[in-house]
């Protein structure tokens, strides 16, 4: 299958809450990019669903943003797309890409 991620990705594992349609879930994010992550969670989504998302950055401030889910995998967690960031979202990402940890598995 080819690659549809078009941003660099890094490899963490961070706190986070999502909500969508009203429903609050508690998460961790797996992995970070520019363009994207991946949500570790229980919780069910649908794919194209609008998702808020906070993620706890390594300074203790949480950041916000906002996408649409690009793929699922129940009992796992969700792939999200970010949409519409604000250049202090982008450069926010860019500050967690060069600051969190690498997770090694």
């Amino acid at each position: 299958m080819p690659e549809r991620r078009s941003s660099e990705r890094k490899k963490v594992l961070l706190e986070a809450k999502w909500s969508s349609m009203s429903r609050r879930h508690e998460a961790r994010v797996d992995d970070v990019s520019v363009g994207g992550c991946f949500v570790n969670t229980y919780g069910h989504v649908e794919l194209n669903e609008a998702v808020d998302l906070q993620i706890l950055m390594p300074s203790g401030a949480w950041l916000s943003l906002a996408g649409t889910v690009a793929s699922y995998h129940a009992g796992v967690g969700f792939g999200m797309s970010f949409t519409s960031l604000s250049e202090e979202q982008i450069a926010s990402v860019k500050e967690l890409m060069a600051t969190a940890a690498e997770r090694l598995v």
